[in-house]
């Protein structure tokens, strides 16, 4: 049985790689494009670096600068009149996986109209949007280089899963030294969703041999370096490492899908805007005890990738070791329980049902080792508290 493997066009990676944006723009026959991205890169200098690399090729650009944390459909919604109204032929995306999630929905939305709900899974986007290339500035999300984007319908405080070629970036520029400036927070939470990507791709139901050796390479290079780069930002190796962990990990996860943790985690993101990286590291041991019955072998194969476990351990020491890496991870990392977050026990209990299903309504649950009922999924969230 053969897989479809889906990529970039151009992936350029390494320090610098940014620089090279203009050389890809002429390269792709692009003249007019739109940079979008968030306040804080605007002032950090990354976008009038981007600029001036434009202005090298001869490229003049515009700006859209007011993609928000955890995009909705509220606020992509000027970045979308302002493509249709602007005749641009690309879309450079500059940030974390916001910007880079906020570029994919406005390229599609830009070029054919609609509503954000009209693209929302089950339904798979195969059309091109306009061509996006994209420059992460965090080692998480592996946005860069997946087929999915995830939009908050604010109405229904729903995160609606966005899926297909469509959303695929044309390019992507993957350089480790924007992230040098990242906050030890931004850092956590960035580097634990680059983790939960590999691992839930790894253990999918849908993995493939490709995605295996991503989502195993990725591991790799993101296990041993995930508490360098929180201790040390400046660590450039371990930088360079964790970026192109994100990226592998991305690609794995495009190609195998992520599991019962991101679905779970998404109406935690919805309901009370805890950003997406630190609602996966909350639940990413839970759901791993949940789920290591099913796939213990798999599971097993994650903890010596990431250098916790020995060749020579049996798969149960392996998983002992991994839930124990796991449970440590987030306590050295600071990652806050949803009290310590700010969340009302009340709130979230009463809502413990909606977010339920709307975790399986997503999908994602379906590829995890264990599929979980709906009670299942209520019982890992009380778990939180």
């Amino acid at each position: 049985m053969s897989t479809q493997i889906i990529l970039p066009r151009i992936l350029q990676v390494g320090g610098g790689a940014s620089e090279e944006v203009g050389n890809i723009l002429i390269a792709l026959e692009c003249q007019r494009p739109l940079i979008v991205t968030d306040k804080m890169m605007v002032q950090l200098g990354y976008v009038s670096a981007v600029q001036k690399s434009l202005t090298a090729s001869g490229i003049d650009s515009d700006v859209f600068h007011d993609t928000v944390p955890e995009p909705t459909v509220r606020s992509i919604q000027a970045g979308v009149e302002q493509v249709r109204n602007g005749n641009y032929d690309s879309i450079i995306a500059v940030g974390g996986g916001s910007p880079i999630d906020s570029a994919k929905a406005i390229a599609i939305l830009g070029k054919y109209g609609g509503v954000m709900r009209d693209y929302k899974f089950p339904r798979i986007v195969s059309e091109p949007g306009l061509p996006i290339i994209a420059i992460p500035t965090t080692a998480g999300t592996g946005s860069e280089c997946t087929r999915v984007t995830i939009i908050t319908d604010e109405t229904s405080d729903e995160k609606m899963l966005c899926v297909g070629i469509g959303f695929m970036p044309t390019a992507a520029l993957v350089d480790y030294s924007l992230t040098l400036s990242l906050p030890a927070r931004t850092t956590a939470d960035t580097g634990i969703d680059a983790l939960t990507h590999a691992m839930e791709a790894y253990v999918s139901k849908k993995a493939s041999f490709y995605s295996d050796s991503q989502a195993i390479a990725a591991m790799k290079l993101l296990g041993p370096n995930l508490r360098k780069v929180f201790h040390n930002g400046s660590d450039q190796q371990a930088r360079e490492a964790m970026m192109l962990g994100s990226t592998l990990a991305g690609i794995a996860f495009s190609n195998a899908s992520v599991a019962l943790v991101h679905g779970m985690s998404r109406p935690i993101g919805a309901f009370y805007h805890v950003p997406h990286g630190l609602s996966n590291a909350m639940l990413l041991p839970m759901v791993t005890e949940y789920s290591i019955p099913a796939a213990a072998e798999r599971y097993a194969d994650c903890a010596r990738a990431m250098g916790v476990a020995n060749q020579t351990d049996s798969t149960e020491l392996a998983n002992e070791k991994l839930m124990a890496e796991l449970y440590a991870i987030n306590d050295e990392l600071q990652v806050p329980t949803p009290e310590q977050f700010g969340i009302e026990r009340e709130h979230f209990f009463n809502n413990l049902e909606v977010m339920a299903e709307q975790a399986l309504a997503s999908g994602s649950p379906a590829n995890n080792p264990k599929v979980p009922s709906a009670e299942e999924i209520i019982e890992i969230y009380k778990k939180l508290w």
